[in-house]
């Protein structure tokens, strides 16, 4: 197996790393920010995290007002398929963005979709431990609200749950069983999140919300699928460790180790620094303002997921006290 490349990386430049991979190395829009600003955004930090704690506003909005400056959050609206509570928001024409479990529940880009197939497959060992009982002791249940998604969607979980086992406005995770069966079907693929409306998921059948092309996309390996991930997140992160890495899609911790190792790679020019753990650095005796870094390749995927400040922390100080990093082409 050839060689990898080595070259020198000071503080500086991994810093810049981390700023570009980001996209917030680049000038805001000066005029009027429309859906290609948001799309080319969204390409830049590739996932947009979702949540339920809405203090200032919705988490999703914010990434993208760091990189474009105040902007119309209806037209994210649109792109995403998210409605007010009373319907009159207008969806894009073309369904760019699907909502899956990526870092956590994000938006995604739909082309992702057939990368995390693997995942929706090891839905009875990776999804919630209350999920995974329902769908082990009550596969009924779980039929029985396939049947009215099938029949009705698509459906939200307040038109399956029982009367008296809604959840009130004070709740939070009091999920009825109706609930947490559709979260089993969604986390499997055998459901989609056809749209949000007032932040409500409403559930519908794959077929019914995802583009033909998605649908007839192959489905790759799930070591294939990985090093897919793990390319995409080291494209948007700049300067990474190689647990980062694993962590942006939430890959379980041995098979992202595995998938980013040397064995798996091939040489190219660096473009993009991932520096190894904290655990594997090397002593502090060694130059902190550069780093020696090693080839390992990437192809030209489209994007990726942003992570939380924690990680932008560690890499920049793994890339001022390490003399070793895996360097990723873009």
């Amino acid at each position: 197996m050839p060689s990898r490349p080595r070259f020198d990386l000071s503080a500086q430049q991994a810093r810049r790393f981390a700023l570009a991979g980001q996209g917030l190395g680049r000038p805001r829009p000066s005029g009027r920010v429309d859906a290609r600003h948001l799309r080319r955004a969204i390409d830049d930090v590739g996932l947009l995290q979702l949540d339920s704690v809405n203090v200032f506003c919705r988490s999703h909005y914010m990434p993208l007002f760091s990189r474009l400056g105040p902007y119309p959050r209806e037209t994210l609206d649109r792109l995403a398929w998210h409605e007010n509570k009373d319907g009159t928001a207008r969806r894009a024409r073309r369904r760019d963005l699907i909502e899956y479990w990526g870092h956590e529940a994000s938006l995604l880009p739909v082309e992702l979709q057939p990368l995390l197939r693997w995942r929706m497959a090891r839905a009875d060992s990776l999804a919630w431990k209350g999920v995974r009982r329902i769908a082990a002791e009550r596969p009924q249940l779980l039929e029985f609200v396939l049947d009215e998604v099938r029949e009705r969607g698509p459906i939200r979980a307040s038109d399956l749950a029982a009367e008296g086992q809604r959840r009130t406005p004070s709740e939070m995770w009091s999920w009825s069983e109706e609930k947490t069966a559709l979260e089993y079907l969604f986390f499997s693929g055998q459901l989609c999140a056809a749209r949000r409306v007032n932040f409500e998921r409403h559930y519908d059948l794959p077929e019914r919300v995802l583009p033909r092309q998605v649908l007839e996309a192959p489905t790759p390996t799930q070591g294939e699928a990985q090093r897919q991930l793990l390319l995409v997140a080291a494209k948007r992160l700049g300067v990474a460790t190689e647990a980062d890495l694993g962590d942006y899609f939430r890959l379980p911790r041995s098979e992202s180790r595995a998938g980013s190792s040397p064995a798996t790679s091939r040489p190219s020019d660096p473009r993009v620094c991932a520096a190894p753990n904290r655990r594997e650095r090397s002593s502090p005796r060694s130059t902190p303002s550069s780093g020696r870094a090693s080839g390992l390749s990437a192809s030209s995927t489209s994007a990726t997921g942003s992570r939380s400040t924690s990680r932008r922390r560690n890499a920049s100080t793994a890339s001022t006290s390490s003399p070793s990093c895996s360097a990723i082409d873009s």
